[in-house]
């Protein structure tokens, strides 16, 4: 029974495979989302001087989100390619180590809140209430970060293993609990005192320890297909050193996100400081977006792994197939949804006249880069699943520095409005680029792996 469970990422036909691992990932992702667009509502009824704070921190947050999701894609690239490749005691290892590198993440996370929250935000020139509201903000969030790192770690591992209930329960729980406390603590409710942007912080760590303390005991108490143990570890450095051949490049390209947004802040704050609250609302609406690829990508990206380690071809090139064809129609939905109403967009938080006016350009021609990172994205998933993560490095540095930023400063000379091309030109040079990568990692890698189909 455990051999046929452990296999069914080789054997189960390859659409309904894809939708039950993706699907769960997918709504998990897609409350996550919510998560977002929520907790910007209700520090946007604080004051638009709240939003701008908030929007100031994001950059941090992108950074923190990156090293603990990109150690996790690591983590899961290794884990399903060792189950593939029958290599059951490196897989259980591997795991044993996400843990621990966890907990590491967040000693790393303590030290900068602690001692850089108030440079971070300095440098942006913020003074006054949005300084002193965006400093406390950053510092619970990093400091409190133990949940985030511990728990996406755990999730990644179960999805390595085909298993992505789970982790949907996971996200669901963190962020449902966030979604609850937000305005209790950030209005002062049921006779909690108003803390408003410190009262979304605390709210949004205390989901996240919530949601790895759930974790620890759905890994710790059930059965899976890779075990922990913490009783007799030995770090390995062999096992590191080939989590972190992808997770490395993983977290770069996600940290080149953060990078990205403090580029953009500092061009765009020089108009004025709406506009920083425009391009904050703008990554809080696309995440509803761009959340579900990512949960696909979750589901995809195992699949990928399993069947590279276990040399099957043809069903790693129809999950490749499939999965960009399903991004393909998720990114289309949201190009038409944010082109047809930009303007019922950002009144979810509470516009004002001079945000709308800058907004509802923005986003009608940042949405214009949807389509193309549909591919992009899909394709960046399958170099991590194979092991190749400095390629999706390479294109996260066409898409988020190398073009979008010195284009952003150039079209800054135009105006505002202009900026925002910078985003689709990105877009399509990376697309390009990552197209050219794929046929070459295709005719010198994948097509060499063999084709024959377990039965």
């Amino acid at each position: 029974m455990q051999q046929t469970e452990k296999n069914k990422m080789g054997t189960m036909p390859m659409l309904r495979l894809i939708l039950s691992m993706s699907l769960p990932a997918m709504l998990s992702m897609t409350v996550q989302a919510m998560y977002n667009v929520v907790d910007s509502y209700f520090v946007a009824q604080v004051s638009e001087n709240a939003l701008t704070a908030v929007s100031l921190v994001f950059p941090m947050q992108t950074f923190l989100i990156a090293v603990g999701a990109g150690t996790a894609v690591g983590l899961n690239s290794l884990i399903s390619r060792r189950l593939g490749e029958k290599r059951q005691s490196d897989a259980d290892s591997a795991a044993t180590h996400g843990i621990l590198l966890g907990v590491l993440n967040w000693i790393l996370f303590i030290f900068i809140g602690v001692f850089f929250s108030e440079p971070f935000i300095q440098s942006f020139n913020a003074a006054g209430e949005v300084q002193n509201m965006a400093v406390q903000y950053m510092s619970i969030n990093c400091i409190f970060s133990l949940g985030v790192f511990v728990e996406i770690n755990i999730e990644k591992i179960l999805q390595a293993t085909g298993n992505m209930m789970y982790p949907m329960i996971f996200q669901m729980i963190g962020a449902i609990t966030n979604i609850i406390l937000d305005p209790i603590f950030i209005f002062g409710l049921f006779g909690v005192p108003r803390m408003e942007v410190a009262g979304a912080a605390i709210a949004t760590v205390i989901g996240q320890n919530v949601a790895m303390i759930v974790s620890l005991t759905v890994i710790f108490t059930k059965e899976h297909k890779v075990k922990i143990d913490l009783k007799n570890f030995r770090p390995n450095k062999s096992i590191i050193r080939d989590i972190y051949a992808v997770a490395f490049p993983s977290i770069i390209m996600q940290a080149i996100g953060s990078v990205m947004v403090v580029g953009i802040n500092a061009i765009i704050i020089s108009f004025t400081e709406t506009a920083v609250a425009v391009f904050g609302v703008y990554y809080k609406l696309q995440s509803f977006v761009f959340m579900p690829v990512f949960g696909l990508m979750q589901g995809v990206m195992p699949v990928i792994g399993y069947n590279f380690g276990a040399r099957k071809h043809g069903r790693l090139m129809d999950a490749i197939k499939i999965g960009c064809a399903i991004a393909l129609v998720i990114m289309f939905i949201g190009t038409a949804v944010f082109l047809l109403i930009p303007e019922k967009l950002l009144s979810i938080f509470n516009a004002s006249k001079d945000m709308l006016a800058i907004g509802t350009p923005a986003l009608r021609t940042i949405c214009l880069c949807f389509l193309p990172a549909a591919i992009g994205i899909s394709f960046s998933n399958v170099f991590q699943a194979v092991g190749h993560g400095f390629m999706s490095l390479v294109i996260s540095l066409l898409r988020q520095l190398v073009v979008l930023l010195p284009a952003a400063y150039f079209l800054s000379n135009i105006g505002l409005h202009a900026v925002w091309y910078a985003f689709p030109i990105a877009e399509g040079v990376s697309l390009a680029a990552s197209i050219i990568m794929f046929c070459r990692l295709n005719s010198t890698v994948l097509c060499k792996i063999g084709s024959g189909e377990e039965t």
